[in-house]
């Protein structure tokens, strides 16, 4: 099995390296902090906010946060 300095090298070598946080991570880790939130504004810098993660989180999450 390939280690993960291979495959980064090799989807740079290829310029498809565009990566994006999982959803499921940004849930598992944003849970710990949800008090944090309230009340909050949060700015998600994006370049199309429907492709990030973090923007959907936030969305999904709006009135429980």
């Amino acid at each position: 099995m390939a280690n993960k300095n291979t495959l980064l090298g090799a989807a740079r070598a290829s310029k498809k390296d565009e990566f994006y946080t999982q959803l499921s991570d940004i849930e598992k880790e944003l849970i710990n902090y949800r008090e944090y939130f309230r009340d909050k504004v949060v700015l998600c810098n994006c370049d199309d906010p429907y492709e990030s993660n973090f923007f959907k989180y936030f969305a999904l999450n709006f009135n429980a946060l």
